[in-house]
């Protein structure tokens, strides 16, 4: 394992910017997820510091050493795809192999090699096996083998869940994440998949056209995001938008809304649904209750989702445990309330409609 260091990472197409000034500092050890959008620019930021594009600025250095010219052999790094990559003509353990004959592993230690890198995964009773007589979850493991054979001092995963199904992927994603643990070896993973971060992350990066927006703890980012997209991208939000005079804001269906935090001028303010109560008579206790119209019920196992109507322009989600008690109906008035909250932003025009 080694620390992994980012400094202005760019590349740049013309006049579009596919990365922009990417800074980061890994520590050894440390599971990094890039998060965003597609398009947002962390699967370019992946194949620069693998060194599958050349960078149009900025150094990348792994152990200190400035890799940033060099070929992505001679990085040690290790690749797991997207679409895992696996060669369909080669067994499993001559897949595993292949990265270890790249670097020149001599021969009488690589077969030693492949078998430790397929009992990392527990596949090494499939050694003999071609890619199309395993599962998706089997292939992925292989891959996510082949990438770890020759100890590389960063692990880079490309989306690496996103072809398996979604029982599948719960249970691939605590495997890396403990085989990661287990191993200390730094990580950087990409996914547009919240979920998937905020469950094996020890920090997440968020991106947003080319840059990061932020960088942090999961908790950071679910209870400080830094701004509208954020608090949009991580977790779910309901906003309301509208104009701010200190503390207050009037939103655009002209409600008064106790906020923690202040924003002079066009505003938006995002609410958490697990934070709104709902209840038959007025709130007490809370900074701000407003009576509304039960619009939807979604029944969701565990939570119910109950989106409410507080006038033409305003609308919130609530997020209330499953009791066994009577719900609302769709329909029916409600009280709402919830506590003055500081996750609230300047508007950002293009996230306003």
């Amino acid at each position: 394992m080694a620390r992994l260091e980012i400094d202005n990472l760019t590349k740049r197409y013309g006049d579009f910017h596919a990365a922009r000034d990417v800074t980061l500092d890994v520590p050894e050890g440390e599971f990094l997820v890039l998060l965003g959008p597609s398009g947002c620019g962390k699967t370019t930021t992946l194949r620069m510091i693998a060194g599958f594009v050349e960078p149009t600025a900025g150094s990348v250095k792994i152990g200190g050493r400035d890799v940033t010219m060099l070929p992505p052999w001679k990085r040690n790094t290790g690749l797991v795809f997207q679409n895992y990559a696996l060669f369909p003509h080669l067994t499993v353990g001559q897949n595993v192999a292949f990265g270890l004959e790249m670097r020149s592993v001599p021969k009488a230690e690589i077969d030693t090699k492949i078998v430790e890198a397929l009992k990392l995964v527990r596949l090494d009773h499939l050694i003999d096996r071609l890619p199309r007589q395993l599962s998706g979850g089997q292939q992925q493991r292989v891959a996510l083998a082949r990438a770890l054979a020759f100890r590389p001092d960063v692990l880079l995963l490309d989306e690496p869940l996103s072809n398996l199904d979604a029982k599948l992927r719960g249970e691939v994603r605590v495997e890396i994440r403990n085989l990661q643990q287990r191993l200390g070896i730094t990580t950087v993973m990409v996914t547009h998949d919240q979920e998937e971060a905020l469950t094996m992350a020890d920090r997440l990066v968020v991106m947003r056209a080319g840059g990061i927006r932020q960088i942090g703890t999961q908790q950071d980012l679910y209870e400080r995001p830094s701004d509208h997209f954020v608090a949009d991208f991580v977790g779910r939000s309901s906003f309301l938008k509208g104009t701010m005079s200190g503390h207050d804001l009037t939103t655009r269906g002209g409600l008064h809304v106790r906020c923690a935090a202040t924003v002079e001028g066009p505003a938006v303010m995002a609410l958490r649904p697990e934070r709104v109560f709902v209840d038959t008579k007025p709130i007490a206790d809370v900074e701000n209750t407003f009576e509304g119209k039960v619009e939807f019920v979604s029944y969701l196992g565990g939570m119910i989702d109950i989106h409410i109507r507080l006038s033409p322009e305003d609308q919130v989600i609530a997020q209330v445990p499953n009791h066994d008690i009577a719900l609302p109906g769709v329909g029916e008035t409600v009280h709402v309330g919830w506590a003055a909250t500081s996750a609230v932003f300047p508007a950002d025009a293009d996230l306003q409609e």
